[in-house]
């Protein structure tokens, strides 16, 4: 066998190797986005399955604030349906903690039920569970990230093209939630 030969056999090899490598780490990334996305849908819902009881809860207190219960009752139907694209999904988690802010918001004008032990056992576990949701999307962005660089830094953009991978969207809070509170409007 002549050198020359050898030489581009041993260049195939390496090359095959490198395409093989490329495609194995898009894999792992494309895995880990969908497992990031698991992990957050798990603190979700846990959230949900708190609004129940947390609407009940409410409910007994707060007459007037029936519209918002119901709607948020409605958004976590949905929420829970499993028939929502993750884009979907998380457009609605955006609305959802809307109407959880406006219900803890309300709770404000209700001062027996801010005292009630089972509500105040509640606003804890729905705080905690807001916490690792937080957790859950700083993972998620980061997985995210390291997924959209994958796919778009060369060589691997010319196999993630060939794949149908697309690039995707971080978390993102809403516009609403970007705004500096006013204070003085509170008082």
């Amino acid at each position: 066998m002549s050198t020359l030969l050898i030489i581009i056999l041993a260049a195939a090899v390496i090359l095959v190797f490198a395409v093989v490598s490329m495609y194995n780490g898009l894999i792992r990334r494309r895995n880990e986005v969908d497992n990031a996305f698991g992990g957050m849908d798990v603190q979700l819902k846990k959230r949900y399955d708190l609004i129940p009881n947390l609407v009940s809860t409410v409910k007994q207190y707060a007459t007037h604030e029936k519209d918002l219960l119901t709607k948020v009752t409605e958004m976590r139907a949905q929420a829970t349906s499993g028939k929502l694209s993750n884009d979907e999904k998380v457009a609605l988690d955006n609305q959802i903690s809307a109407g959880m802010k406006g219900i803890m918001v309300a709770v404000e004008n209700y001062p027996d039920l801010k005292a009630n032990e089972n509500f105040i056992n509640l606003q804890r576990t729905l705080n905690e569970v807001e916490s690792q949701i937080s957790a859950a999307r700083r993972t998620f962005n980061a997985v995210i990230t390291l997924y959209n660089n994958g796919i778009q830094t060369f060589p691997q953009n010319i196999i993630a093209a060939r794949m149908n991978m697309l690039r995707k969207e971080v978390f993102v809070i809403p516009e609403t939630e970007r705004q500096n509170v006013d204070v003085k409007s509170m008082f």
